[in-house]
């Protein structure tokens, strides 16, 4: 982005880094029509694994993963347990869900089109 913000010319360097500046020059320049993407704090993935728990029919599979998410090292106590439970790919399935929901509404929120 410094590179973007000198009026140097950037002919001279490779084509990958000069098509980076020119995308940097237009932000820099055009700051003001961009919008800033959600962050690790606004997306919460804690709340995704918690209510992921919620939907595990086998009660005995569910309060187990409840109990995992409880403090230190949350993220990979779930993870190991998900594994041992043999439902890794529900997760993903339900995590990616998840995501795809936060895209559509921030896209709508923003009036941004978004394409499936």
């Amino acid at each position: 982005m410094r590179a973007a913000e000198d009026d140097e010319p950037f002919d001279h360097l490779p084509d990958w880094q000069q098509e980076n500046l020119r995308v940097a020059n237009d932000v820099v320049e055009n700051f003001e029509n961009y919008i800033e993407l959600p962050t690790k704090y606004d997306v919460h993935e804690y709340e995704m694994m918690e209510d992921f728990c919620l939907t595990v029919s086998d009660l005995r599979k569910q309060n187990s993963l409840l109990l995992e998410i409880k403090g230190k090292g949350a993220f990979r106590k779930f993870k190991d347990k998900i594994i041992d439970f043999e439902i890794e790919d529900q997760w993903y399935s339900y995590r990616d869900e998840r995501f795809k929901q936060i895209a559509k509404k921030w896209c709508q929120d923003n009036n941004v089109n978004y394409i499936e």
